[in-house]
């Protein structure tokens, strides 16, 4: 059932790393075309979009799943029952974006001002900011509905088509002299919003449901999904209230600070993408019908692979960072050396990810929030003590100690409440020998980037080569089978 479970994770992770390769074309670009400060804007608003998006989709991603999955249990009218969710959700999230949107739209100034000078100057940032956000949960819960269906194809090429528009239009508008207007990076903002605009109408003509919000599914689905909303704002918070303490406590140059702290961020997208892809393949998989001694059994080898897959990514990018840093502008160079903690990071956000799914599959949400809560007032203790004195690389810090936190949560409530085997000795030994590879590459220094290269490809082959035979891994059974895929 795991060979299931990869081939989703496959199917997702080709066309979002296609996708977010797309899309991360931009980071190069914006660090060259932007200031420090002006491309800080950029890292402000899209820590604070997906924040805006966890709220208002009120936690029925995953209840969507759960909820899909039990229709097909009790058997009848499957379909209809499954429609009838879905259009509660839709309607539900739908609202709560419009009445988000009229909120902001009446009250602009007041927003503005409260987000910074930049903004207070620039109010309409803000309006086109939350028209983005007012498109994308319309057409969140649709896409959560090819998911549940299995319409991966359809799904990702939605998800294509809206970074393509948003990277050849963000081209465009550069090549008519937009970006240097008075307007500026706003421009960035409208070729994000006429993407969202597109698929969401396209997204909501696949999936087509009238509205409706049925009351006999509101009080299970708020029972489920209510903590889930409230563990996801925590969650979410944790992942950017990073930059706007960076905003609000350095002392001088927080914009400068968080343009190259969002900027060294992005270098680290190929663990991001792989944590993305992995939840979107894992998330409706845990969440079906296992009895429970499949789900641990499944779950156990998954984690370990999963943490296997990182540290291999983590190697591949740490050994070659410098070469990595030419991603971003020059200016933005000056903060490499935290890459190597933000990577660790989210490798460990992938752990209790995997952490995550009993909780949810066993109904028992409420334990999300002591997760996600720990999270947050690890990440505001972190960022309040580290960065005034350390900048971003206090966050960087602040950030791999909020993960740990979480982690060490996850796994005592695991522990207590629903045992899973998981191989914790081996996963160990695959960090430390990790960890002891790139510190190696640290301690031998190597000044000839010819010499410095051929050495780090030794060692990553060295790290390669030993996961393959620790685990047993047939290499040439795994060329054969996609060979014959293909």
């Amino acid at each position: 059932m795991l060979d299931k479970l990869a081939k989703q994770t496959a199917i997702y992770g080709v066309s979002t790393i296609l996708g977010r390769f797309l899309s991360y074309m931009l980071t190069p670009f914006y660090t060259r075309i932007f200031g420090l400060e002006s491309y800080g804007i950029i890292t402000d608003i899209y820590a604070l979009i997906p924040f805006a998006l966890v709220v208002l989709t009120l936690g029925m991603e995953s209840g969507l799943f759960r909820f899909s999955a039990k229709a097909e249990q009790e058997g009848g009218d499957v379909a209809a029952k499954k429609r009838r969710i879905f259009a509660t959700m839709w309607s539900l999230t739908s609202t709560a974006a419009i009445l988000f949107w009229v909120v902001i739209y009446l009250f602009n100034g007041e927003v503005s001002a409260l987000m910074g000078e930049v903004y207070a100057a620039n109010p309409q940032y803000v309006t086109i900011v939350a028209t983005i956000v007012l498109f994308d949960v319309v057409g969140c819960i649709p896409f959560s509905r090819l998911r549940e269906q299995g319409r991966a194809v359809a799904f990702v090429s939605l998800k294509l088509l809206n970074i393509i528009l948003q990277v050849a239009l963000a081209f465009a508008f550069w090549g008519m002299g937009l970006f240097d207007t008075p307007f500026g990076v706003g421009w960035a903002f409208v070729a994000n919003l006429v993407a969202s605009v597109v698929t969401t109408l396209l997204v909501t003509a696949l999936t087509a449901t009238l509205p409706r919000i049925e009351r006999k599914i509101l009080v299970p689905l708020f029972a489920y999904s209510m903590p889930l909303l409230i563990s996801g704002i925590a969650g979410t918070a944790n992942e950017f209230i990073d930059r706007q303490l960076i905003k609000y406590l350095v002392p001088s140059g927080a914009m400068a600070q968080l343009g190259i702290y969002g900027a060294i961020t992005k270098i680290a997208v190929v663990m991001t993408l792989f944590t993305q892809t992995y939840r979107l393949a894992a998330e409706p998989f845990f969440l079906a019908n296992y009895r429970k001694e499949e789900f641990t059994e499944m779950n156990a080898a998954a984690m370990k692979y999963f943490v296997m897959a990182s540290m291999v990514i983590m190697l591949g990018i740490t050994l070659f960072s410098d070469l990595f840093a030419l991603i971003v502008g020059r200016d933005f160079r000056t903060g490499i050396d935290i890459l190597p903690i933000i990577l660790f990071a989210n490798m460990l956000c992938g752990v209790w990810l995997n952490l995550s799914f009993w909780y949810k599959r066993e109904e028992r949400t409420y334990f999300a929030l002591w997760v996600t809560l720990s999270g947050l007032v690890a990440s505001v203790a972190f960022g309040w003590l580290l960065i005034p004195q350390m900048g971003f690389e206090g966050a960087a810090w602040s950030r791999l100690a909020t993960e740990m936190v979480m982690v060490a949560v996850s796994l005592t409530l695991t522990r207590i409440f629903y045992p899973v085997p998981y191989d914790w000795r081996r996963i160990a030994e695959l960090c430390i020998v990790a960890l002891a590879i790139y510190f190696t590459a640290r301690w031998l220094d190597i000044e000839n980037c010819i010499a410095r290269y051929a050495t780090h490809i030794v060692l990553l082959v060295i790290y390669l080569t030993y996961v393959v035979r620790r685990e047993r891994i047939d290499v040439k059974g795994l060329l054969r089978a996609a060979l014959k895929r293909r």
